[in-house]
């Protein structure tokens, strides 16, 4: 019995999984097909006047230069830049920069250097951010219960090979310090030097503040991977790091439920609300259906649960 349900939820978040490769696929198409359009015609327009303001200015005035560079900002504010050795690579919605681009929206990383032009772009935007979150989330929240399992048993090896020495605290400890460790070396040190090796603009300490401001969510934008016009295979680059981004934001959340495991480091327990106690609005209104013949119940698939709660049900009663 049990085999067969822990089948039915591997196939379900295998499923889970297969559907969410795909709404990200899904959302780039998308996005490619509407934005890309758009952003070719703001590059011709401005290679256009590029060449224009070449040929027919001999001698600059300073409305001239004032009303060029006023185009240029705004071209650069929508993602398409003035200068030549960009606006001939790859535009900024081909597929996988349209991936990479879907990727920092369903992450909520949202840099904000590539953003839908054209309206369409921004009502789709709206409509597959409403749905993606929640369901990236989801993925991410199994993902993580399933690393929980071999995080555990590292945490009752340790307990086994030093629970005769130290405290239980003590291990518990120990154990959040390879988790952490583990997280920064695999998820910081190395890809900040793998991005070293990549952007030739970056030094290690702006890799890894990219790094820093990713996979916090912060996601302010003044450092993204690829936008480099001498880097070969972009969409490719780009599709990787949106591969990383998603999996370093699971070992994030998987450290946090590490954390959340040590009572004495949860510290937000002390700002909840205690449900130690019944609350007096919980008593009236328990007791209220009760005359109606009702029963203030949750409904949830562990039996233990559901005995716990007849058991809460019974004393209140009594």
């Amino acid at each position: 019995m049990e085999n067969g349900c822990l089948c039915s939820t591997t196939c379900r978040f295998t499923i889970l999984c297969v559907f969410m490769v795909a709404y990200l696929c899904f959302g780039a198409a998308i996005f490619r097909f509407l934005e890309g359009p758009k952003e070719d015609s703001i590059v011709l327009d401005l290679r256009l006047e590029r060449s224009q303001f070449l040929h027919s200015h001999n001698c600059l005035t300073e409305d001239d230069l004032e009303k060029f560079v006023q185009l240029v900002i705004a071209a650069a504010n929508r993602g398409v830049y003035a200068t030549r050795n960009v606006t001939m690579t790859e535009p900024n919605w081909s597929f996988g920069q349209a991936m990479f681009f879907a990727g920092t929206v369903l992450t909520t990383i949202g840099y904000g250097r590539v953003t839908p032009l054209s309206d369409a772009g921004k009502a789709f935007c709206i409509v597959y951010a409403v749905f993606g979150i929640p369901l990236t989330l989801i993925l991410f929240t199994a993902i993580v219960e399933r690393l929980m399992v071999p995080t555990k048993k590292l945490l009752y090896l340790l307990y086994g090979q030093l629970g005769h020495m130290y405290k239980v605290f003590h291990i518990q400890l120990l154990h959040l310090f390879i988790v952490f460790t583990f997280l920064i070396v695999f998820f910081f040190l190395i890809p900040a030097g793998i991005y070293t090796v990549l952007e030739p603009k970056w030094n290690y300490l702006d890799a890894f503040y990219y790094c820093f401001i990713s996979l916090t969510t912060i996601g302010l934008g003044d450092y993204i991977p690829g936008d480099n016009a001498e880097q070969h295979y972009r969409a490719l680059y780009k599709v990787a790091t949106t591969g990383y981004l998603m999996l370093g934001l699971v070992m994030m959340m998987l450290l946090l439920a590490v954390l959340y495991e040590i009572p004495e480091l949860n510290l937000g327990f002390h700002f909840y609300m205690k449900s130690d106690e019944i609350s007096e609005e919980e008593v009236s209104l328990r007791s209220s259906m009760k005359k109606e013949g009702l029963q203030y119940t949750k409904q949830v698939d562990d039996k233990s649960s559901n005995l716990s709660t007849q058991g809460l049900n019974q004393d209140i009663d009594e």
